[in-house]
């Protein structure tokens, strides 16, 4: 029996029935996908490592008390606790993943002050991760200041220096940059949260 063509639900039951092996199977089958999923979050790979952990503690319980009833939908449901996990430990921890923001990048200013809710704050995750793909987009010199300026808060001043360039081409390539994004961000339908 060739273990990846058995359906997720078919395994599930097997598991229930008593087959140890099948867990096994669906915890290799899917733990890429859920993995990534949870480090996109959280960011670490300690915690992502728990979380995960925890996700699957947690599958294994339920599935054993018998109270799984989501039939064919195995992933989602595992992606579902996965995410209620992720919140659990940010509520936990009292903290959020900090993104540095300055005044230049409105683009990314993506949520308004004040206090935001852990949902909001893990959609927030959400769009800066997508933005984080964006940026790998750009040609080679914008993306270059954008990292710059961006994640080492560097100077337009040091930018130009370390780049060998002026200062004013510098804040030119941000400028380019700054428009690239826009024009990704409405070219991936990413929405920005007001």
């Amino acid at each position: 029996m060739d273990q990846f063509k058995v359906l997720d639900s078919k395994l599930v039951s097997d598991y229930i029935n008593g087959d140890e092996k099948s867990i096994e199977i669906l915890i290799k089958r899917h733990k890429q996908r859920i993995y990534n999923f949870i480090f996109s979050k959280v960011l670490e790979r300690d915690i992502t490592e728990d979380v995960f952990q925890d996700t699957f503690i947690k599958v294994i319980k339920t599935l054993k008390k018998g109270s799984y009833n989501e039939e064919g939908k195995f992933l989602p449901w595992v992606m579902r606790i996965a995410h209620n996990l992720v919140i659990d430990h940010f509520r936990r921890s009292n903290r959020m993943p900090t993104f540095k923001n300055t005044d230049e990048f409105d683009i990314f200013s993506v949520l308004g002050d004040g206090e935001l809710n852990v949902e909001k704050q893990l959609i927030k995750e959400q769009i800066l991760s997508d933005l984080r793909r964006l940026v790998e987009e750009l040609p080679e010199d914008q993306k270059e200041v954008l990292i710059m300026r961006m994640y080492k808060d560097m100077s337009f001043k040091e930018i130009a220096e370390s780049t060998g360039v002026s200062i004013n081409t510098a804040l030119g390539r941000m400028r380019y940059s700054l428009i690239n994004m826009r024009k990704l961000i409405e070219k991936h339908n990413i929405v920005l949260v007001n």
